[in-house]
């Protein structure tokens, strides 16, 4: 299993791609807000695609030792 982190705006580290979109099986995002912003750009790309919010406040900094520790990870 491989795993790529890619945030939603455009000054991310890694922003969300088409290409990343098409090499996903399954998306995470932590709010709905995400999961908006993806579908609307990338609609046709997600046909197939499993797509779920995880519902966890973006509120975090990169490798936060509290998300890390989640039960999510």
């Amino acid at each position: 299993m491989n795993a790529i982190g890619a945030g939603t705006n455009k000054d991310a580290e890694t922003p969300v791609s088409g290409d990343l979109i098409e090499w996903s099986d399954v998306i995470l995002v932590m709010e709905k807000v995400h999961k908006t912003k993806i579908t609307n750009k990338y609609k046709e790309l997600l046909k197939n695609k499993k797509l779920a919010v995880l519902a966890i406040q973006d509120n975090y900094s990169y490798m936060d030792p509290e998300l890390i520790k989640s039960p999510y990870c």
